[in-house]
């Protein structure tokens, strides 16, 4: 007597966004016994690792060798270059998977909600992210540089990422995988300072302590922090003593007080971080000339959060650019349900919701278009293991068990959809063609921006 087939045998996945969310639930499913089919809108696999994590942070990119190997486990396909609702539908995929995991992101950033908001030069930060990182789809953006004030509004680690990208020394970008048209615009840039603007007090802001730390190692940029900015109100100064504050919280609060303490040292540009404004109004006829914002107060509400109340007290900042990092959200994707107050995909533990509210057969969703915007690319780990452990409940109780296509027939369906798709081993030639241009320039790699620039290396096409 034989054992009996695992349940999750020959059952077939479709990933849709080759992030680390997506990638940590592959290499799950493929653990498991599934077959994954790994899809992304780029020709470029690894999401915000290649296109959001900042380009002098190499490190943090390592995590794309967990990745590749990933990639070469038996049963894995990529399928780069493919966009849902363009290429192929939600229910297209349904009909040829036995699950589909929506594990795209939130890509789009939450809108200021004031007058002005739309000028020129004033811009999300995903996008200018994405631009010098080299993203096709921004790779033309324009970006005003010029002026002698950047305000940055938002108190995380991107808006962080955003105001040293803008003043980096030479010596600091030069060697990094930064886009080419970014180097030259960023290295051309004049300007003098970049401030960050929080809503909040110091001890809430919501940086991560390495993060804050290397804004007082910039080779061309002080940091300045004004001294009373740190005589934290009471409210603030007791939750901070309380268990119910961060250890990184009150680190931040520390590093600041250095910053505080610190003679600036005269170098060419600063970072100045403000606490406790809110923008109220981004002026200008046709382009940005400054940001009229209100201070504000921390009170303790009815729950017991701490927020910031705006006292009247105004004053108005001139800039000539301003990136907004207020927090993320995703797009809708049609015929899927959205939550549209969250911003994401309408799910219960991963499993994907209609709009009465019951589960929709077959569909899942990972990552921050599951859960929002939250945490370091490590969360996705688990997550990813919360939502296949449902695909695990779900095969074993023979939810998932209808009849679907093959691997094969379903490459040839994507095949007569995007006859230039890029497989995994056009990523390995593009990946190629990036690291061995960079190889000369002591850099770990020059970006390709251009689609058809990719599509004809991924095909082996010569230039």
């Amino acid at each position: 007597m034989t054992d009996s087939p695992s349940p999750t045998t020959l059952l077939r996945v479709a990933v849709v966004g080759a992030g680390p969310s997506g990638f940590y639930a592959t290499g799950q499913l493929l653990a498991e016994g599934f077959e994954v089919d790994l899809y992304d809108v780029l020709p470029t696999p690894f999401g915000l690792v290649r296109a959001g994590v900042a380009p002098d942070h190499p490190n943090i990119k390592a995590v794309t060798r967990v990745f590749e190997k990933t990639a070469k486990k038996e049963g894995f396909r990529f399928y780069g270059g493919v966009e849902l609702g363009r290429d192929v539908t939600p229910a297209e995929l349904a009909d040829r998977y036995h699950a589909v995991v929506y594990a795209f992101g939130t890509a789009t950033d939450n809108r200021l909600g004031i007058p002005g908001e739309d000028l020129l030069g004033s811009h999300p930060a995903t996008e200018f992210v994405a631009w010098y990182n080299g993203h096709p789809t921004y790779a033309d953006h324009e970006y005003d540089l010029t002026a002698k004030r950047v305000v940055v509004v938002g108190n995380g680690n991107v808006a962080i990422d955003v105001a040293r990208m803008i003043v980096l020394a030479e010596e600091e970008l030069t060697p990094t995988d930064t886009a080419d048209h970014a180097i030259a615009h960023l290295g051309a840039g004049q300007v003098q300072d970049v401030v960050l603007l929080g809503r909040r007090g110091p001890a809430q802001a919501a940086f991560t302590n390495p993060e804050l730390l290397e804004l007082g190692e910039l080779a061309d940029a002080d940091v300045v922090v004004h001294p009373e900015d740190l005589e934290l109100d009471p409210a603030s100064a007791r939750w901070l003593e309380s268990e119910d504050a961060h250890t990184t919280n009150r680190k931040n609060v520390e590093i600041m007080r250095g910053y505080a303490a610190r003679t600036p040292t005269g170098k060419r540009r600063r970072v100045v971080l403000e606490f406790l404004w809110s923008p109220v109004e981004i002026i200008g006829d046709t382009h940005v000339e400054g940001i009229r914002i209100v201070k504000n107060r921390i009170e303790k509400a009815a729950d017991g959060a701490l927020r910031a109340v705006p006292t009247g007290e105004e004053k108005i900042l001139e800039c000539g650019m301003v990136v907004r990092s207020i927090g993320y959200r995703g797009i809708p994707l049609e015929g899927i349900s959205f939550d549209e107050r969250g911003g994401l995909i309408r799910n219960t533990g991963g499993r994907v919701l209609e709009e009465d509210g019951t589960v929709r057969t077959g569909s899942y969703a990972v990552g921050w278009i599951k859960r929002g915007p939250s945490g370091v690319i490590g969360t996705n780990k688990k997550d990813a293991a919360d939502t296949v452990a449902r695909i695990k409940e779900d095969a074993g109780a023979g939810v998932l068990a209808a009849d679907k296509p093959d691997a094969d027939a379903v490459e040839a369906f994507v095949r007569e959809r995007v006859p230039n798709v890029c497989t995994w081993e056009g990523w390995r030639l593009i990946d190629e063609y990036e690291t061995a241009a960079g190889e000369p320039q002591g850099r770990p790699r020059v970006k390709l921006v251009r689609l058809e620039h990719m599509a004809d290396v991924a095909a082996g096409v010569k230039r």
